[in-house]
């Protein structure tokens, strides 16, 4: 599927049907796992797919507009259309105030086939007839106007901005550009600078009026919702807008067979080369796309550090890593390898390697094992994705612009059946070189030109269809924190080590669990940072029992996802699986902690990515202003754990790390005296109980530990500023230390007020950073507090990016907006909206597996239950106006901020 497979699963029983009648002019039409159709007469087409086990509920419109129904000079008109949809409706409604109101989480997208919306609240009638009523206003009555246009413009236009800002995401566009001649698919979904500046306002307008009719769109509701309910209040909203009397004109361009090989150089500034190579291929609708998708696992594997490419380039030290994805789309797309090199590797002999590595697929076909295991990993990813209702509706759009929901459930069943000599032909047929485009044209006395089928016939194709999925439900969970402790288990281990289980019927019978070593002291660690994060980039790659090979395929065995870092202080695993490949997945994730092998081949290739990474920071603005105000906010001294080197000290440090190094650091430290296993999910807690034991109870850390603190310490405020030529996108950061715990009286106050001053996009200054002037695509503030536990070094602070000429008015408005905010405070309206805001944004994140699993990891890391959640949510509804403008004036001494900016100045003439 797309790049990342949204919507995957199987649902085991079809849910139950509406029990009322239908509201007037409504068809029910197919039903496929569980997700139901339901068209309306003004031509909307509604899917339903309701689950009772999230407390929440998500409402996604898909209209069928992207990049690809563009004309000449139009380039990046949907995409701006979708920043013009988040401000004023003619009725008065500003949509980014009412959807951070409501505590939702949203956003919109577009691509090259589509334009979405979303937004995710909490389930209840009110909620969700607000936010179709929401997306009928965004359908026909929102305000395109020039003076709305000029601020949104410059907003997109620094969007933009910040993707030239990246040498590799450029150069596959300019690959993409040279592939296709004629089709809009070689133009960059976010458009020319050009026409991003120059869009005519009654242009846009007339673009709007066009394609956002509820004829041309989908509206998904899935989560928590009576199913009669949600029919009737989109018949009362979208339903009852009129079908529009013109017709819709689909686009007709086909690109033609690519008659040559096709060569483009990129030259900019940066550290590490890099090379991509395209190859047109099906859409996702032809039945290729299933051994295509399974021909890219064998190239370059699912998660990374394995596969063919992997195998040829990186263990044989010729390249830093490579990546594979493929394209579906509506129409025929493309498979692009991308591989990125250090200085001294060169790019003849990775271009070389990767057709070699592709043409041996032909002449040298994937076992069965192979193709095997690959379709399991498809197939899982696919399952795992539907257990999440959020992530399923969104997820319908890609399919939806593809031509039909219902695609995501074919292609799986087509996944099911590809076998090796289905991977074998499409290698050979899409693979050839007058396919391909690399970068320079190499004249071809007998060119072999491939043909790209064209879209199936849908209608055919999907007659009287019924997918092979199915799916465990879930059960209804109270987020609440008492309810959360009241289902919680701790057990702590003889040695110290602490365990927490929270068991709940989950969708899929899916469980995450995650898990933390603390090991060492200050004075043991000193000096041995680059050792022990050196040392955490080597888990993963061998054990005693097993290579790094044989470690993915284990993942791909138990339909596990597992991640394990580390750092000098800390190692982390997490694992995302379903009830009955935990225990096994404990137990892998056990073997690379306890038992690592460090092989020599991993450890030079390990050290040689990592270098990489910090070179390519010297000319990365975001990357070197953070670095410097770190610095300028914490003067540690050399050698002190907690100092932070620069770019060459980092360097010289990883640079000295020996393979001897990593093995002493790691029998040193490592064990599980202390730190925390949480899990959360569908499982057996006394036998999981018994399998933590059996695993960490023994695994005494042999060395002290000792917590690593932090202490304030005022420092003279610095304003820097960095040259980093030819980035069109520039940084800036501010940020001021403060004095304070999180158990200090004012630390709720200032939760609130960060969050006002800029912790939400409708905060003071993204409000008129962004919303307002168009200075920015993005500006924030931040503040932090630590446990006790931690010290009391707090911060509060914010950032933006911005053209580099934009880069002093961004500078002056945040200072004048904090001074503004400090002279006259928050008003009451603003406090009584951020209450209700954070409130309903703490209830969603306990709703989710995954944030639920790093709050329970950080109330007991810091010796605390959730009931602190409970209080926290009572002092903050407690606080007045007068109290938090007070903390925030106490707390916050704007003289004492600090500054960095970073980006191309000289160019722009700016703090010349």
């Amino acid at each position: 599927m797309r790049i990342i497979k949204l919507l995957p699963i199987i649902l085991a029983a079809a849910l139950s049907a509406i029990s009322q009648t239908l509201p007037p002019g409504v068809e029910k039409k197919a039903t496929v796992a569980g997700i139901t159709e339901y068209d309306y007469a003004n031509g909307l087409r509604v899917l339903l797919f309701p689950d009772p086990s999230s407390p929440k509920v998500t409402v996604n419109m898909t209209y069928l507009v992207g990049s690809r129904f563009e004309g000449y000079g139009e380039t990046g008109m949907a995409h701006l259309l979708e920043h013009m949809n988040f401000i004023l409706s003619t009725g008065g409604r500003s949509i980014k105030k009412e959807l951070t109101d409501h505590g939702a989480q949203w956003n919109g997208t577009t691509d090259y086939d589509r334009t979405n919306y979303f937004e995710t609240i909490n389930a209840s009638d009110e909620n969700l007839k607000w936010a179709l009523g929401l997306e009928a206003d965004r359908m026909v009555n929102m305000r395109i106007e020039k003076p709305l246009l000029d601020t949104e413009m410059t907003v997109v236009r620094n969007e933009f901005e910040r993707g030239e800002n990246n040498p590799q995401q450029i150069l596959e566009e300019r690959v993409i550009a040279t592939a296709y001649l004629w089709h809009n698919y070689g133009k960059a979904v976010i458009g020319s600078r050009a026409d991003i500046e120059k869009v005519p306002i009654d242009k846009l307008a007339a673009f709007y009026r066009k394609y956002y009719q509820p004829d041309n769109a989908v509206l998904v509701i899935a989560g928590q919702f009576d199913q009669g309910k949600a029919l009737a209040y989109v018949a009362e909203t979208c339903g009852a807008i009129p079908r529009p009397t013109r017709k819709l004109d689909q686009p007709y361009t086909v690109e033609p067979a690519q008659d040559g090989e096709r060569f483009v150089a990129l030259r900019r500034v940066g550290e590490n080369p890099a090379i991509s190579i395209a190859w047109h291929a099906p859409a996702l609708s032809n039945s290729d796309s299933a051994a295509l998708e399974v021909l890219g696992g064998v190239l370059a594997g699912g998660r990374g550090q394995t596969g063919r490419l992997y195998n040829a380039l990186v263990d044989n030290k010729k390249a830093l890593g490579v990546r594979m994805q493929y394209e579906e789309l509506h129409d025929p797309g493309f498979v692009m390898v991308s591989a990125a090199l250090s200085k001294d590797q060169s790019l003849e002999d990775v271009r070389k390697t990767i057709l070699d590595t592709i043409a041996g697929v032909a002449s040298e076909p994937p076992t069965k094992e192979e193709v095997e295991k690959e379709k399991a990993r498809i197939l899982h990813s696919m399952e795992l994705r539907m257990a999440n209702s959020q992530g399923a509706a969104l997820g319908l759009s890609e399919m939806i612009a593809s031509g039909d929901w219902r695609l995501y459930f074919l292609n799986y069943d087509q996944v099911k059946s590809v076998t090796p000599e289905d991977v074998a032909r499409v290698a050979k047929l899409y693979f050839k070189e007058s396919n391909r485009t690399v970068g320079e044209f190499i004249p071809t006395a007998a060119p072999d030109r491939t043909e790209v089928p064209v879209s199936s016939d849908l209608e055919a194709v999907l007659k009287d269809y019924k997918t092979g999925m199915t799916v465990s439900q879930g059960a209804a969970f109270d987020p609440a924190p008492s309810n959360i402790e009241k289902h919680l288990t701790r057990v702590k281990l003889p040695d110290g080590f602490k365990v927490a289980m929270l068991p709940k019927t989950s969708r899929g019978g899916t469980v995450s669990v995650v898990l933390e070593l603390q090991f060492g002291d200050e004075k043991a660690l000193a000096g041995k940072n680059a050792i022990g994060s050196m040392t955490g980039a080597l888990l993963m790659r061998g054990t005693k029992n097993r290579t790094r090979q044989q470690i993915q395929d284990e993942m791909v065995k138990l339909n596990a996802q597992i991640t394990v870092t580390a750092g000098v202080s800390q190692a982390r695993a997490s694992i995302q699986t379903t009830e009955e490949n935990l225990i096994p997945a404990l137990r892998l994730t056990a073997e690379m902690l306890r038992e690592p092998s460090f092989p020599d081949s991993e450890f030079e290739s390990a050290k040689k990515q990592r270098l990489a990474g910090i070179e390519n920071r010297r000319t990365e603005p975001g990357a070197l202003a953070s670095l410097a105000l770190d610095r300028a906010l914490n003067p540690y001294p050399k050698g002190d754990v907690r100092y932070l080197g620069t770019i060459d000290e980092q360097i010289g440090d990883v640079g000295k790390v020996t393979l001897e190094d990593v093995k002493k650091f790691h029998a040193q430290f490592y064990g599980a005296s202390h730190g925390e296993l949480v899990m959360v999910g569908q499982f057996d807690p006394a036998a999981l109980s018994k399998t933590v034991e059996e695993l960490f109870g023994n695994w005494a850390s042999p060395a002290p530990f000792q917590r690593i603190t932090e202490t304030f310490a005022k420092t003279a405020p610095v304003n820097l500023k960095i040259e980093t030529p030819d980035k069109q996108n520039a940084t800036f950061d501010a940020q001021l230390k403060l004095p304070m715990m999180d158990t200090d009286p004012d630390y709720p106050a200032m939760v609130l007020a960060n969050y006002m001053f800029g912790g939400s996009i409708t905060g003071r200054a993204p409000d008129r950073i962004r919303n307002k002037e168009g200075l920015s695509y993005s500006v924030n503030s931040n503040f932090f507090a630590p446990t006790p536990a931690d010290g009391n070094a707090a911060s509060f602070g914010g950032g933006a990016i911005s053209n580099p000429k934009n880069s002093p008015k961004v500078e002056a408005s945040f200072r004048d907006e904090l001074a503004k905010t400090l002279a006259g405070g928050f008003s009451a309206d603003e406090v009584a909206a951020a209450k209700k805001a954070i409130r309903d944004a703490r209830i969603m994140g306990r709703t989710q597996d995954q944030a639920l699993l790093r709050l329970i990891a950080a109330r007991d890391d810091a010796g605390r239950t959730l009931q602190w959640d409970d209080e926290m949510d009572a002092k903050l509804d407690a606080l007045t106006v007068d109290q938090i403008n007070a903390a925030f004036r106490r707390h916050v001494d704007a003289s004492m901020l600090s500054i960095v900016k970073a980006g191309d100045f000289k160019a722009a003439d700016v703090y010349q």
